[in-house]
């Protein structure tokens, strides 16, 4: 006799084993706000830490280290932090005792949050790729809170090696010391992101108005880089132009009305061109008399855009003799600069919370 076994076989669907695997242990996600940094404060010796750890990064300074740290040391750290802290004593923030930059990046982890409270499993919080609080601490704090997700996401519009890069490799360094790391996503780059060209758009639009004088051109100045760091494939000019050309099509303007250049140069080499400076001195030789300079590479208003783009450079323009100048804020945690951060942080959490 032929005993045959009946074997019951269960179907077990993707919504049932999500909901299992939330009956277990529910998911906990911690989103990171990753910004550029500055120092703790004006004096030589916080400006000294910062620009040691931002100048000693390989990703910033590509020279072999027996030859930069020479100059580095001997030269760079001795002239620039009283430079650099007179610079960021024009437009530190007094009441805080901070620099704008730490101010507006805790207010967009702020308003993140509280736009994500339909989100309970969710924690966001802040840091800085140099200076702080620190990307490592940030990440620790976040395990340490359960997160055993996390979305990072570097504010850095367009992709460069200088930038996004770098805030990336800086988490995983801190994600190497842990016993037990967590998953992570980074938000991509989003130059191209229809949320962030009509943030940018609102926000120039918005700006316009409020001037007693209409712009005869408006310079779109993104952060340069070394142009042998695009050479070698950076894809960061490619990034920048396409972000222009599409917010020139947003705003209905012609190439003479919106054009891109490229500011903070450092050290002696051939850097993205055409230069800022250079150029809004050109313009004002040439007979422009009224110019505005956005600054679309930049999430939130910092030294680059407050004190080189509203105090030097405005300086260059008036000087060449130009008569009106006027600097677009970044979006910073305006409502619009909001929903891109929002809009961009909800996708990459899609299927964790």
């Amino acid at each position: 006799m032929t005993n045959t076994a009946q074997t019951a076989v269960t179907t077990v669907t993707p919504s049932a084993m999500q909901a299992g695997q939330s009956a277990a242990r529910p998911v906990k996600v911690g989103v990171m706000l990753l910004n550029l940094g500055t120092p703790d404060g004006t004096e030589f010796k916080p400006m000294w830490r910062y620009l040691r750890e931002f100048l000693s990064d390989p990703r910033i300074v590509e020279l072999n280290r027996l030859i930069w740290y020479p100059i580095l040391y001997g030269l760079v750290l001795t002239v620039r932090p009283k430079k650099s802290g007179e610079n960021y004593a024009r437009i530190w923030n007094r009441e805080r005792n901070e620099s704008p930059l730490h101010t507006f990046t805790r207010a967009q982890s702020e308003k993140l949050a509280a736009a994500l409270r339909d989100l309970p499993g969710v924690t966001v919080d802040w840091a800085m790729r140099y200076g702080n609080p620190s990307t490592g601490s940030v990440a620790k704090k976040l395990v340490e809170r359960g997160c055993d997700r996390i979305v990072s996401f570097p504010l850095y519009p367009q992709y460069s090696a200088t930038t996004t890069a770098t805030a990336n490799d800086q988490l995983f360094r801190a994600l190497m010391k842990m016993r037990r790391a967590p998953a992570v996503r980074s938000v991509p780059p989003y130059y191209d992101e229809p949320v962030y060209i009509e943030a940018l758009a609102t926000s120039t639009r918005n700006h316009l108005t409020t001037l007693d004088f209409e712009p005869e051109m408006i310079l779109a100045s993104y952060h340069g880089i070394p142009k042998a760091f695009s050479d070698r494939g950076d894809p960061y000019r490619r990034h920048c132009l396409e972000t222009t050309r599409l917010l020139r099509e947003k705003l209905g303007w012609g190439e003479d009305r919106l054009i891109t250049t490229f500011q903070s140069r450092f050290g002696a080499q051939e850097w993205l061109q055409p230069y800022t400076d250079a150029t809004v001195e050109k313009l004002a030789k040439d007979g422009i008399r009224r110019i505005a300079v956005i600054n679309p590479g930049f999430s939130s208003d910092c030294i680059e855009t407050l004190d080189e783009i509203g105090r030097e450079v405005r300086d260059e323009f008036i000087h060449a003799g130009g008569e009106k100048f006027s600097h677009i804020p970044c979006l910073n945690d305006s409502p619009e600069g909001m929903a891109v951060i929002e809009t961009l942080v909800r996708r990459e959490l899609a299927g964790w919370a």
